[in-house]
């Protein structure tokens, strides 16, 4: 059995990840988890390290199906739960496998918001989370050309599973994404 702790999924991550932009979005969908894990009195440690660990294997397998059946592989071969690898490839869409649990949901909801917010955050002036609002990313969800690789139905999908207004589901994320803006490096300019 692996050790299910926060620093033994960080080294893993790091291991397999050198792109800080992806230590970074491991980062913010780790808050994420965290803060709906404090809200649903979940786990808040085990869920913490679902969302650390969710695309570690992207930067060496980035193609379907090897992300994240890869990273799955990986963390069967080092003893990690079947329903901590079953959480983290739900979040593949292309997988087409149910999300039933509330941490698939929450793991889901969040990935896609968690980068399109921090591309909000990045064309403020100060880069800075403080600077973002619901209705900020609201508007650029309607620019298409603005971080189109970022798939709006699947944030929208994504609180709709949830059974949470998107208004609502985005304040909540960008709330959890503020309290590691320093190290999402969108604490805004000195």
């Amino acid at each position: 059995m692996a050790e299910l702790t926060r620093q033994a999924a960080w080294e893993l991550l790091r291991e397999y990840t050198k792109s800080e932009n992806l230590i970074k979005h491991a980062l913010a969908v780790e808050a994420a988890m965290r803060w709906y894990a404090r809200r649903y009195g979940e786990d808040e440690e085990l869920w913490g390290i679902i969302g650390l660990l969710h695309d570690f294997d992207y930067e060496r397998w980035p193609n379907p199906p090897d992300h994240p059946e890869q990273g799955a592989a990986i963390l069967r071969n080092l003893g990690y739960p079947e329903d901590v690898i079953q959480a983290i490839r739900s979040h593949a869409d292309y997988l087409n496998l149910p999300r039933e649990r509330l941490v698939e949901k929450v793991l889901y909801a969040v990935d896609e918001l968690t980068g399109f917010i921090t591309a909000v955050a990045l064309v403020h002036p100060n880069k800075s989370l403080a600077e973002v609002e619901v209705r900020s990313v609201r508007k650029k969800m309607k620019d298409k050309a603005f971080a189109a690789a970022v798939s709006r139905e699947g944030i929208v999908r994504g609180a709709e599973e949830l059974g949470i207004e998107l208004d609502e589901h985005i304040g909540n994320v960008i709330a959890a994404m503020r309290q590691v803006a320093p190290e999402l490096g969108l604490a805004g300019k000195e």
